[in-house]
């Protein structure tokens, strides 16, 4: 529901000089989420930490209250304090009464709030709360992660305060039938800067917001030093591969279950191992039990960071057969293909949005067609049998994960290039 149906008044880009972080070097950054924690989230959390690794006041501020049932352990190391922003759904009275309560402390707010008149009337209360809070607690600069809500009422929030704002942008966010391009494109203009999970990502930004000059493609990192790269033996009499992720349509768990099949069928058997949870998972228990491959694949459910780096070791090879969904969705850079790559279990993917930027087909592993059971299937074949071949592709995929996904190193170019010069300065990336 919207206040009003005005066509709505674009903000104007932040005032560079009334920046504190500009004025004064120190930097304190609130993050906004749409829901936090998140257990499928860890590159929020790697991102977090490492920031705070180099002394950067972080705090959390969630537009809504966890529903997940498990947690990663790294969760347990972030020092941020979390706020839940209020959420006056079903309670006009509150929603005009905190109206009111920030006009008292926010110069120009009225005038503000004539910007926002065709904005979600829960998102605008929740950007007035949280500008309440950046002020209180002297936030330079607000960073949202996926480009919808957080990053709506992270860009209202900004501007009621008088702080820039940025945000990175994933998948679903940007891709998915439902966005909203021009209120996109409306956020990719009035950030300081918009970062892109891959390049794939940020020539698709740029061309929805028409501007390149402050989109930056900065990769998700990785704790590498959780993650150690292990030569692998050859594969055991069972060989066995391994999925993980949500059970979604995106994910195409359902092409490796196929060809879990189609290798039975042809005399060789191997293990699969599922691990996660989601929508699907009765449709792909269905499909397991409709091909008669009970006895091969396995749901692991969901598990911590953990577990899913001793399964990775385990496998003598990662399958992420993703695809672009019927709706649009799609996968932006699955972050366990990182972390397979790191460990140095040899990866099968697909050419979806930013995964041959990394997975580069017979150098850092192999890429398969979408929607191709019998791409995948071959794709197995070759890694079982050909040892040397699964080596060498580990090891350079290890080489450019070292290289381009350390969550410290691409951590430092979001704090040079984001979170403290001013917007014409912004050289990375």
């Amino acid at each position: 529901m919207s206040l009003e149906t005005a066509m709505p008044i674009e903000f104007s880009a932040y005032d560079e000089l009334s920046d504190p972080a500009t004025r004064s070097g120190n930097v304190s950054i609130a993050y906004v989420v749409k829901r936090y924690p998140r257990f499928s989230e860890t590159f929020i959390v790697n991102e977090i930490l490492a920031h705070e690794k180099a002394g950067l006041d972080i705090a959390v501020y969630s537009l809504k209250t966890c529903t997940d049932s498990h947690f990663q352990d790294s969760l347990a190391q972030v020092r941020a304090p979390v706020t839940y922003l209020p959420d006056p759904l079903g309670k006009p009275a509150q929603f005009w009464d905190g109206l009111k309560t920030a006009a008292a402390s926010i110069p120009g707010f009225w005038e503000r709030m004539s910007e926002v008149t065709t904005e979600e009337y829960r998102e605008v209360y929740q950007a007035v709360a949280l500008a309440g809070l950046l002020l209180q607690h002297g936030h330079t600069h607000v960073h949202a992660h996926f480009a919808s809500a957080a990053t709506t009422v992270a860009r209202l929030g900004a501007r009621f305060a008088g702080v820039p704002y940025s945000f990175t942008a994933h998948a679903k966010d940007i891709f998915h039938d439902s966005v909203d391009q021009v209120q996109l494109q409306r956020k990719i203009h009035d950030a300081r800067a918009v970062v892109a999970v891959s390049e794939f990502n940020r020539e698709h930004l740029v061309k929805v917001g028409q501007t390149d000059a402050h989109v930056k493609r900065v990769y998700n990192g990785l704790p590498l030093d959780m993650f150690r790269y292990r030569q692998r033996e050859r594969p055991s009499a069972m060989p066995s591969v391994i999925a993980v992720g949500r059970f979604v349509e995106k994910k195409g768990f359902r092409y490796l279950i196929d060809a879990v099949a189609l290798l039975r069928d042809e005399g060789r058997e191997v293990r699969c191992e599922l691990v996660g949870f989601g929508e699907l998972e009765a449709t792909l228990r269905a499909r397991v039990g409709e091909l008669g491959v009970d006895d091969l694949v396995r749901f692991a459910g969901p598990q911590p960071q953990a577990g899913v780096r001793d399964a990775l070791r385990r496998a003598d090879a990662f399958v992420a057969p993703c695809i672009v969904g019927d709706d649009g969705n799609r996968d932006g850079l699955p972050t366990v293909l990182l972390e397979a790559m790191a460990l140095g279990t040899p990866c099968i993917s697909t050419d979806v949005t930013g995964i041959p930027e990394v997975l580069r087909d017979n150098q850092t592993g192999l890429l398969v067609a979408q929607h191709c059971p019998v791409s995948i299937a071959r794709a197995i074949e070759r890694l079982l049998d050909e040892p040397q071949l699964a080596n060498r592709l580990a090891r350079e995929a290890r080489a450019m994960i070292e290289e381009q996904f350390d969550v410290e190193r691409n951590a430092a170019t979001m704090r040079e290039c984001v979170f403290a010069s001013p917007r014409r300065e912004l050289s990375c990336g």
